[in-house]
């Protein structure tokens, strides 16, 4: 079974310096129909002003992972990671017992604009940790590029948490498939864009919502980026 999610329906913050769409409840945002997507709990797609950002602020046991779209996104935590992430790096962070980060744009003239999106780990209580990869836009043009997963395989970052997300990039006759236990859900997200879905069409910020589904079909793109999980159910 496919479910759309159309982006029109997601929930919307606009702060002045952040303008943030909510794909699941969060913050002020709350819809008891989408709380989270089984250990998929927030993606929210943000655009941060220049010279401003989120000051320094709590987690614990969750997976935080960043995908910067456009502009710079500048981290700090308390574990003393200072990182700037360009579009191509995907950074997670484990927030495990208890941490302290910020985010910001420190660019003049031109906003950042990124998916910020948490997984509940698989067990509470781990310390925390952090890691960034890059993977260009030649290692996702036409394929399904695994980039966070729980073994860190095929070279992606190591979530502590029983999913796996892929990254891509399809225009044009670029199609891809990838095999599902039909046991467990799959979540796309398209970031931009548009492209069919299992024959389903999607267009920027819409999400599928897959359950007791075999494969993942992707076809049809134009100039489409999108985002693939395999969660637990």
């Amino acid at each position: 079974m496919l479910t759309l999610r159309p982006s029109q329906e997601r929930g919307h913050a606009d702060h002045g310096w952040l303008k943030s769409f909510h794909s699941f409840s969060f913050a002020g945002y709350h819809d008891p129909a989408h709380m989270g997507f089984g250990n998929l709990r927030v993606i929210n797609e943000d655009r941060i002003a220049p010279g401003t950002g989120f000051g320094a602020h709590a987690h614990r046991d969750m997976e935080i992972v960043s995908y910067v779209l456009s502009g710079e996104l500048a981290h700090e935590d308390s574990m003393g990671n200072v990182k700037t992430i360009p579009p191509g790096d995907v950074q997670r962070m484990s927030a495990g017992t208890g941490v302290q980060h910020s985010e910001f744009n420190h660019a003049q003239g031109r906003s950042t604009h990124f998916l910020q999106i948490w997984i509940l780990p698989d067990r509470r209580g781990i310390a925390p940790s952090y890691e960034k990869k890059r993977f260009d836009d030649a290692a996702k043009r036409g394929v399904l590029r695994l980039v966070a997963s729980p073994d860190g395989a095929e070279g992606s970052v190591t979530l502590h948490a029983d999913a796996r997300m892929y990254a891509g990039l399809f225009d044009g006759e670029e199609r891809a498939t990838l095999a599902l236990d039909p046991a467990r859900k799959a979540y796309v997200h398209l970031v931009r864009g548009a492209l069919q879905v299992n024959g389903q069409l999607l267009r920027g910020g819409d999400a599928a919502l897959l359950e007791g589904e075999p494969q993942i079909a992707i076809a049809h793109g134009r100039d489409a980026e999108v985002l693939v999980f395999d969660l637990a159910p």
